[in-house]
């Protein structure tokens, strides 16, 4: 499954998402992993969830980055959920192609049973159709 928190940038998606992951990982009985642009969050996230800085990858599409997951995914097999920040930055997506990868989220979700939380600075009005119903927050 796929839960979007979507809303313009400084709306405090990144706040909704860190409160989220933290109330989680109490009742995990896998692992979570936090992808970011940045670190910048390392030390407002508990230290039992592994985060990872997606810029020091060199990623250059959107395909690499799916690729990516598919990578995390492949290490780890006890992943039960993985929350994605700043989706837009870290998946190399515009608001015109974000539909599509988050249907591939899904996709993937489904396959591998693992649960995608992601935020994502779009109105919540470009969401497709299909998608709104895995809105959990629109800011």
């Amino acid at each position: 499954m796929i839960q979007l928190i979507v809303g313009a940038k400084g709306k405090g998606k990144t706040k909704i998402l860190l409160d989220k992951v933290n109330t989680e990982i109490k009742e995990a009985h896998g692992s979570i992993v936090y992808l970011d642009k940045s670190t910048k969050h390392m030390y407002e996230l508990n230290n039992k969830i592994r985060l990872i800085d997606v810029s020091g990858f060199g990623l250059a599409s959107s395909g690499e980055f799916i690729g990516f997951l598919y990578g995390i995914l492949s290490q780890d097999h006890d992943l039960e959920q993985m929350y994605l920040d700043s989706f837009l930055k870290i998946s190399l997506l515009d608001e015109t192609t974000v539909n599509d990868q988050l249907r591939k989220l899904n996709e993937i979700s489904e396959k591998f049973n693992i649960t995608f939380v992601v935020s994502i600075s779009v109105d919540g009005n470009a969401i497709a159709e299909d998608l709104k119903q895995y809105v959990i927050a629109d800011l």
